[in-house]
């Protein structure tokens, strides 16, 4: 009797330094791609060069499509960051699905500002799927006189200098035989918020710490495709190769059925699905420029920031499941907790000694991507950044529990319900919402 209990307690034993040393392994390589991101950021983002492309005469062209609906908020200094680009050979197509939309005035306001600009509007929407952006988005991308696309949304701003580095990136990897060429470049989203919401300020410092220094990291692992659409451009050509299948395409053959934008209007997160298109169809690759997309953030409430990473939650579960499970074992208090046991289990520390080292620690590398990106150190508010910080830490579990057990999602008005592979449809329960104080909400 004695032996068989000796025995279970050794098994027992061998099993908890087990999952202690696995605990603790995980630990160190979420450090590894935490200290990665924040090296790239500080790397990458802290000195942006000027492009010779900026005042080149043989540039590429460049049709740069803006999605609109409403007045986005800062609309009119997102917009004016695209007619003020520093680059000698580029258009602007502005999309409206409505000849009434607001946004109409400050577009034609800007239009008038800037007349040395080509610069046009393109009213009506065609509907080739669910996504409304994508609908949008349409008959501006049949229309665009160039290869090279930059989509970029309405609450975006982008500094002078973006597009040609951009273009760079793009056309110098085009040429160089070393490397798979780089089908698509993006812009890691810089969150900006002024008006002192809640959820606005939690949004802002989850974008700007956490999401941005996994974001980097990936990126420059380049392990798999990762790509959020705020601001990317890519060619057009290559998007008419290609059509959300995922499946490796042969040099020379034809993608069956639609292909191009039109058949990305099915999935919610077109964004994504276009990169993993460009990245698995056509095995070509995506690179970050030195540029951040800096996202006006307006009137969101702690409820609009749950319910905004519940949406995103829900689709991803249904494109990346493995990768969504995993996700919370990534986050700071998951990942703490299980160090913790794991260093007092094996070695005996005292939680009450690790935890508020590890802290203070993670927060010290969110704070350095934030600076790398921001380009300036943490403004004098940092009390009410701190605050939304650690709001946002303690609410990460709780949103992922809430995401994972439900399907439908609510989407400018409208309830989808999310399918296989991230395709959405509408539910019966379906309506659109025409009170004007939403549609000043929708973002793109």
């Amino acid at each position: 009797m004695s032996s068989s209990v000796s025995s279970e307690l050794r098994s027992s034993s061998t099993l908890y330094n087990a999952l202690s040393v696995v605990g603790l392994g995980w630990y160190v390589v979420l450090w590894s791609i935490g200290l990665l991101g924040c090296m790239t950021g500080r790397r990458r983002y802290r000195l942006r060069p000027r492009s010779p492309l900026a005042t080149s005469p043989d540039a590429p062209g460049v049709s740069i499509l803006r999605p609109l609906k409403g007045l986005e908020t800062n609309l009119y200094e997102n917009l004016e960051s695209t007619f003020a680009q520093e680059y000698p050979n580029f258009e602007i197509l502005l999309s409206v699905a409505d000849e009434h939309d607001q946004a109409l005035t400050v577009v034609r306001d800007l239009i008038s500002q800037y007349p040395q600009v080509n610069a046009k509007i393109v009213i009506g929407e065609e509907t080739v799927g669910v996504n409304p952006k994508v609908n949008n988005l349409i008959r501006s991308y049949r229309q665009a006189s160039h290869d090279i696309l930059w989509v970029i949304d309405s609450n975006v701003s982008a500094a002078p200098g973006t597009l040609a580095r951009s273009v760079d990136i793009l056309t110098q990897s085009a040429s160089s035989s070393k490397k798979k060429r780089i089908a698509l470049v993006h812009h890691v989203p810089f969150a900006t918020e002024h008006e002192g919401y809640l959820g606005a300020r939690v949004e802002a410092a989850f974008l700007n710490t956490n999401h941005a220094k996994m974001y980097l990291a990936i990126n420059t692992a380049a392990l798999e495709s990762c790509v959020v659409g705020k601001s990317n451009l890519y060619r057009r050509s290559d998007l008419e190769k290609v059509n959300g299948s995922l499946k490796p395409r042969k040099e020379g053959e034809l993608t069956e059925g639609e292909r191009g934008l039109a058949a990305f209007g099915s999935f919610l997160a077109e964004d994504n699905m276009i990169a993993s298109a460009l990245w698995h169809e056509l095995d070509l690759r995506h690179d970050l420029s030195c540029d951040v997309a800096h996202n006006a953030i307006g009137r969101m409430s702690l409820a609009d920031y749950v319910w905004r990473r519940v949406r995103w939650i829900r689709v991803r579960k249904h494109m990346v499941l493995a990768a969504t499970i995993l996700e919370p074992f990534t986050e700071n208090i998951v990942a703490s907790s299980i160090a913790a046991a794991s260093l007092r289990y094996l070695f005996g520390l005292s939680p009450w000694i690790f935890l508020p080292t590890h802290h203070l620690a993670w927060f010290c590398v969110d704070l350095n991507v934030f600076e790398s990106l921001a380009g300036h150190p943490l403004p004098q508010e940092r009390w009410k950044f701190i605050g939304a910080w650690c709001i946002r830490e303690v609410l990460t579990l709780p949103i992922f529990l809430l995401a994972i057990c439900g399907n439908e999602v609510t989407w400018r008005g409208k309830r989808y319900q999310v399918l296989r592979a991230g395709q959405v449809k509408g539910t019966a329960t379906n309506r659109w919402c025409d009170d004007e104080n939403v549609y000043k909400k929708w973002k793109y």
